[in-house]
């Protein structure tokens, strides 16, 4: 039996995080009071589950007595992770004025990005003692879903899993990724007449880049890199890996490359999954 500690700020996903993992055969219990955590670990091992799933938010007591409760679950014996999810605060002002849901911190006299700061303040013993951080600022909820049971280990197979991510420079970094390289280096399809339109994934764009030795050479060299390392990872007890790639836009040159890895690392044993976030 595996203990999963999952937290967050407020409107980051984390009901969304339990709902998925119930569904995906967790037992989950929300918002009990940390000081009960040994305890509640001890009893969760009569669970009848592999996985049982303990939300903790900014409503309980005692965070700051987090570090001291982590130490006595380790007396406990019971395998345990900390999920911790989280987002920039106009993504979360953004989801609170959408939803027109009230923070819990709010009150008369706290406004909501004051709750906001007091909230992250809160939470920090916990997410400086995460083992998993997402980050949900740009993830949606079918996204969110695939992320945690890649990360929390409850894929449907024993499969190593390979998630293939591309993204846009000027539109931010990915944040949760374990690698992430840049290609802003090469061609650009973006400058020919009749490919700025279109995407990586289209076959003009996709004949303009494959003509290109450069890219052609960036594509080799990163799937030597990974052919050489993802075993390594996979030895020390890793179930994924994030890989990011980014150009400008992230239209064209990161979804052609994204594709043409995740086509590559199919053939071997890997779950592999796509998501191409400025598309």
């Amino acid at each position: 039996m595996k203990l999963l500690i999952v937290s967050g700020l407020s409107g980051a996903g984390k009901t969304i995080a339990l709902h998925s993992l119930e569904d995906m055969g967790t037992y989950c219990v929300d918002n009990l009071p940390v000081g009960l955590l040994p305890a509640f670990a001890e009893q969760a091992e009569q669970i009848a589950h592999d996985c049982v799933a303990l939300g903790i938010d900014a409503r309980t007591t005692a965070l700051h007595d987090i570090p001291t409760l982590l130490q006595k679950l380790k007396r406990t014996q019971v395998p345990y992770q900390i999920l911790f999810l989280e987002a920039n605060e106009a993504v979360l002002t953004k989801r609170f004025s959408e939803t027109r849901r009230k923070h819990p911190l709010t009150t008369g006299d706290v406004s909501l990005a004051e709750a906001l700061q007091q909230e992250r303040k809160l939470l920090e013993p916990l997410a400086n003692c995460a083992d998993i951080h997402i980050d949900t600022s740009q993830t949606d909820v079918h996204q969110l879903r695939d992320m945690i049971r890649i990360r929390v280990g409850l894929c449907s197979s024993n499969k190593f899993s390979l998630l293939f991510q591309s993204f846009g420079f000027k539109k931010g970094m990915i944040s949760d990724a374990d690698f992430v390289f840049d290609v802003r280096c090469l061609p650009n399809p973006y400058w020919e007449m009749g490919l700025r339109n279109l995407t990586g994934r289209d076959q003009p764009v996709i004949n303009f880049l494959q003509a290109q030795a450069k890219v052609q050479q960036m594509r080799e060299q990163l799937i030597g890199f990974l052919e050489t390392w993802i075993p390594q990872f996979e030895a020390n007890d890793r179930h994924y890996l994030t890989i990011a790639i980014g150009c400008t836009g992230g239209h064209h040159r990161s979804v052609y490359l994204t594709e043409q890895l995740a086509e590559h690392f199919s053939q071997y044993k890997y779950e592999i999954l796509v998501r191409h976030r400025e598309l």
